[in-house]
This record gives structure tokens, C-alpha cells and sequence, in this order.
């Protein structure tokens, strides 16, 4: 395949920023989004069991909803489209056969073959104090900012703008969404569209320590 090169992806990630002002009046490409919403799919997880939802928020009025439960901040409204990522709050037996079955739907081959990676997913599962963080809900949602980095990543590479965001009320979003009823919970925004020109942060320089004080090497 066609490799990115090294220049382009380090330009298109410090292009990128956390944009504060959306420019309301221009619209992703329905090409460009669907190869977003891809890169959501495409993300990685621990054993691949993908365990969230994304709530892609286009809706005006469901929006204007939502904007007071995000401390009324603009991004909300006024950008192309709103992502809300959410995590499982539970991870059961049935989630693991689930998996188990699109693996072999997808690969084929003989189905017992899988067993052996069934019983280590189902080990983890139902011993949730062994998962990462103690509990299921934390394990999903690192499992689920994953891929908000993965679409904050592709959204640079593609030329669109993007922030993610915090600053939100779980509950009441859950209240406008309903996404309790079927087993998750939003976690983390990412808003994504195109920058306002008026948007002060744009042109000051990006702000990072130094590789040498955050990478090291063991040898």
C-alpha cells in the first residue's frame, strides 16, 4: 500500500488544534465523513471487542438541546457534526459469543478453533476486578478515548477540523439520547468541522515539552 509520508503526518498534527470557534456555514464532505466514520470502526481495541457506541449528532434541535449541558460552549452547535462517544457500562457472556461470531463470519474457518481466544476474552470478562482499572466501566472507557484518538488523528490527516471535549454532563446527555437503555454511556465529545476565522486560537504556536522530556529509552 501507499505509505503517508513522514512530513505529511507530522504537518497534519501540528496543523491541528483544538478548535474553540466552528465555522457554522461550512459543511464536511459526505465523502470525507463517511472515511471518518471508517476511522472510527477501524479503531483498535483490547481483544478487538469494541466495546462503544458513537452517537454521529446532526440533528439542530437535538443539538441545541445539548449545548446548555456542555457548560454552552459553541462547538457544539456550530460545527459540522458532533460525535458522541460512548463506553458499555457492562461486558457479559454474550458480548464475548457475540464477537466470537463475527470473527468467524468475517475469517470463516472452523469455529472450535476459536475456543481457546473465547475463553481467554470470557476469563477477563467475567473477572472484571482483573480488567485494567478494576472494573468494566473503566476498562471501557480507555478502550473508548482510543478511538477518539484515532478520529481526532484522521480528522487532521484529512483537513478537517476538530476538539475534543470533556466539559459535558453524562447524565443529562443520556437523558436527551437515551443511550442507557441499550448499555452505554457517553463519555468523551468530539466536535468536527471547519475553523472560524475568528477563532483566536488558530494561529498562536502549538505548545509541547520537548521529546527529550517525555520520551525515554530503555536499551
Amino acid at each position: 500500500m501507499n505509505q503517508i509520508s513522514d512530513r505529511a503526518i507530522l504537518d497534519s498534527l501540528r496543523w491541528r488544534y483544538a478548535v474553540k470557534a466552528f465555522d457554522p456555514t461550512k459543511k464536511i464532505p459526505e465523502a470525507t465523513w463517511q472515511a471518518l466514520e471508517e476511522a472510527l470502526v477501524l479503531s483498535p481495541s483490547s481483544y478487538g471487542l469494541q466495546p462503544w457506541k458513537f452517537l454521529v449528532v446532526t440533528n439542530e434541535q437535538v443539538r441545541a438541546k445539548l449545548r446548555p449541558l456542555s457548560w454552552n460552549q459553541g462547538q457544539i452547535t456550530d460545527a459540522s457534526h458532533l460525535v458522541v462517544l460512548c463506553a458499555k457500562t457492562t461486558m457479559t457472556t454474550a458480548d464475548v459469543e457475540r464477537y466470537v461470531d463475527r470473527i468467524h463470519s468475517v475469517r470463516g474457518g472452523d469455529k472450535a478453533a476459536l475456543a481457546g481466544y473465547r475463553d481467554m476474552m470470557l476469563g477477563s470478562v467475567n473477572n472484571p476486578s482483573g480488567l485494567p482499572g478494576g472494573n468494566v466501566l473503566t476498562y471501557t472507557r480507555s478502550q473508548t478515548y482510543i478511538a477518539l484518538g484515532v478520529f481526532l488523528s484522521a480528522c487532521a490527516m484529512l483537513g478537517v477540523d476538530a476538539c475534543p471535549m470533556e466539559g459535558f454532563d453524562p447524565k443529562g446527555y443520556d437523558e436527551v439520547l437515551g443511550v442507557s437503555k441499550d448499555g452505554y454511556m457517553p463519555v468523551v465529545l468530539a466536535a468536527a468541522g471547519y475553523r472560524s476565522s475568528s477563532d483566536w486560537l488558530a494561529g498562536l504556536k502549538k505548545v509541547r515539552y520537548e521529546k527529550s522530556d517525555v520520551i525515554s529509552y530503555v536499551r
